[in-house]
């Protein structure tokens, strides 16, 4: 058997008897490894599993199998918190969120730990699935872009020269800063453009025009949001391009952006705090990210009847989880589950606005 071979093996291996690897309820087991009597970081004498003093187990395990149990151990608590959590994480969520909130967290693997490897895994199977996709490149002049980029760019320098004169005159700037704004915008979004290689000649001249009308035009009185949906709506396959590259690293920031919107629900009460809203919210994530998966793998398996159940099944889980975690009667349930499919609505849409503010549009 290759070198390769046999490490393969022992992975496999290793993960198979994880469990077994660790001492059952503190009894002694034939492993194979030394039983020390003191424990190796801080020389505390043992007197069970663990050091008393710093926590430590008491035998340490040389072996590759040991090392890919201890892997899976830290991600996960392999040694049966995954299978107790994702059962109850899909059907009774609030049992599983207050169960955490009271303390009960030794059977259950932590919300962040979950979340943080629902991520990883959502990413994984997205670029198995989808595959990696580059910004669509088309062949062609510049000279539409082109065009547009150099008109923009003389109507930026004539209204920087009215702003200067206005300042000259103490006169308020706050029109030619709006009108510098949107102008500045399109200029880069055509930029983006350039640089992607979108086709400009003939009927593409006309396209990169409306390009830059319709960039002209507000679409919202929020600059960033509207920023953003400009750009997303002038080249989709550019921004969804970014968007992929940097929702995984501030995937995270979904966490604290939805905390607010679920204390809203439940304003100055003294029985629910922060921190539980952290919790619901970080579990409430990692249901939707193993949703998307599903989801991800049904479509590259052509079941479409299944993604038509996925939809109905993020209300009904918020609707339990929030009867199970803040003890709410049915009505209670219902009409916080409506806000709260509005508020996750808000939180997506701020959460898109950051990401494409962080990939330079």
């Amino acid at each position: 058997m290759s070198a390769i071979g046999e490490g393969l093996a022992e992975l496999g291996q290793g993960a198979a008897v994880a469990v077994a690897l660790e001492p059952a309820h503190g009894a002694a087991v034939d492993d194979g490894h030394t039983h020390e009597t003191s424990c190796l970081n801080c020389g505390t004498r043992l007197m069970g599993a663990h050091c008393h003093a710093c926590g430590q187990g008491a035998h340490v395990h040389r072996t590759l199998g040991a090392f890919f149990h201890d892997l899976l151990h830290g991600v996960f608590h392999f040694e049966g918190r995954i299978w107790r959590t994702l059962p109850l994480l899909a059907w009774r969520p609030g049992r599983l969120t207050r169960a955490y909130i009271d303390g009960r967290r030794a059977s259950y693997v932590s919300p962040i730990a979950l979340f943080l490897f629902c991520v990883f895994l959502m990413f994984a199977v997205f670029h198995a699935t989808e595959g990696h996709e580059e910004p669509t490149v088309h062949g062609g002049t510049h000279a539409g872009v082109s065009a547009n980029i150099t008109r923009l760019e003389g109507e930026i320098a004539g209204i920087e020269g009215k702003r200067k004169a206005a300042v000259a005159r103490q006169q308020p700037t706050a029109a030619f800063d709006a009108e510098l704004a949107g102008r500045r915008s399109a200029l880069e979004t055509l930029r983006e453009l350039k640089a992607a290689g979108v086709e400009n000649g003939g009927e593409g001249s006309e396209d990169a025009r409306a390009v830059s009308a319709d960039l002209d035009r507000k679409v919202s009185d929020i600059p960033a949001l509207d920023r953003a949906i400009k750009t997303f709506r002038a080249n989709p396959e550019l921004a969804s391009y970014k968007l992929q590259t940097y929702a995984y690293k501030y995937s995270w920031a979904l966490i604290p952006i939805s905390v607010p919107f679920l204390w809203l629900l439940f304003p100055f009460s003294r029985r629910f705090h922060l921190y539980d809203h952290t919790v619901f919210v970080t579990y409430s994530l990692c249901f939707m990210t193993l949703l998307v998966i599903v989801g991800m793998l049904a479509g590259a398996a052509g079941a479409g009847g299944l993604l038509a159940l996925l939809f109905l099944a993020p209300p009904l889980h918020m609707y339990r989880q929030l009867r199970g975690t803040y003890a709410l009667g049915r009505l209670g349930g219902l009409w916080r589950t409506g806000l709260l499919l509005v508020f996750a609505g808000f939180a997506l849409g701020l959460f898109f606005v950051m990401i494409m503010a962080q990939s330079s549009f």
